[in-house]
């Protein structure tokens, strides 16, 4: 790799404090560069390229976000434009789904493991990589609050429902370790190994799980918060956005949401 790349990589680890996975990402869009001085023609190559190998617009773009940071901090003149991404609709669970896993009584203590992490997801849509590093003094039972550590290392705070206090209470009860979601010998869980337990379970329920479970989680969060009068600008606090364009998309909402809306705020209706 080259060595202008392997320094911006040390500052933004060392300096920046930015997560290994974060470092993994830039790793990988830097091999698709190559030249660590590129031209304005080098970056359409580049695009072109990834078009050619079969990448969609929104998996270039990751990637050419991470080069963007590179350049900028390179202090290059090159400017990266973005590619046109189609709006998806975002994959969630459904309602009734939510209301099974809350129903469900599980027999072994894996499996309650399994429920309450479900829950914790869909009431205040944290991301699965900052549960599975949760700590019982890291939840405030009395306050319905939790503290967790996002990308970046960053804290943040999020309420909790009263409902979910009462899984999360009864579960501490037989916990033996510091870590919320520990595995019986104390140590975290996988996200592989949650990934294939989370469908387990829909599976034993008859729940029609979508794409990215676990993500799901988080999207089911963010869109039943805007869609039951939640503001953007608290959403983005919640979910741990650093900027409020992402918390945005989860806006998206169905005519029957904007009908909805529309009679309470009229100024013709009674």
């Amino acid at each position: 790799m080259e060595a202008k790349f392997e320094q911006f990589l040390k500052e933004r680890r060392y300096l920046k404090n930015v997560s290994p996975r974060t470092i993994e990402w830039y790793e990988q869009s830097f091999r698709w560069l190559a030249i660590a001085t590129p031209t304005q023609a080098d970056i359409t190559d580049l695009v072109v390229k990834m078009r050619e190998a079969g990448l969609s617009p929104t998996s270039c773009n990751a990637r050419l976000r991470a080069i963007a940071a590179y350049l900028n901090w390179s202090g290059s003149t090159v400017r990266v434009q973005k590619l046109k991404e189609p709006i998806r609709v975002l994959p969630m669970f459904k309602i009734e789904d939510i209301a099974k896993l809350a129903k469900w009584k599980p027999q072994t203590a894996f499996l309650r493991r399994v429920q309450l992490l479900t829950l914790m997801m869909v009431d205040t849509g944290c991301r699965i990589s900052e549960l599975l590093t949760l700590t019982w003094d890291s939840v405030d039972f009395d306050n319905c609050l939790v503290t967790v550590l996002g990308k970046g290392d960053k804290q943040r705070i999020i309420p909790f429902s009263i409902e979910l206090r009462r899984y999360l209470y009864k579960f501490k009860q037989s916990s033996q370790f510091r870590l919320v979601f520990a595995t019986n010998v104390g140590t975290a869980m996988q996200i592989r190994n949650v990934h294939r337990a989370v469908g387990n379970a829909c599976k034993q329920l008859g729940i029609e799980a979508p794409v990215r479970k676990l993500h799901a989680f988080r999207h089911t969060f963010a869109t039943t918060y805007i869609k039951r009068g939640g503001s953007v600008f608290h959403l983005q606090q919640a979910l741990g956005h650093t900027s409020i364009t992402m918390s945005q998309r989860y806006c998206h909402l169905s005519t029957a949401d904007l009908q909805a809306v529309h009679q309470r705020v009229s100024l013709l209706s009674r």
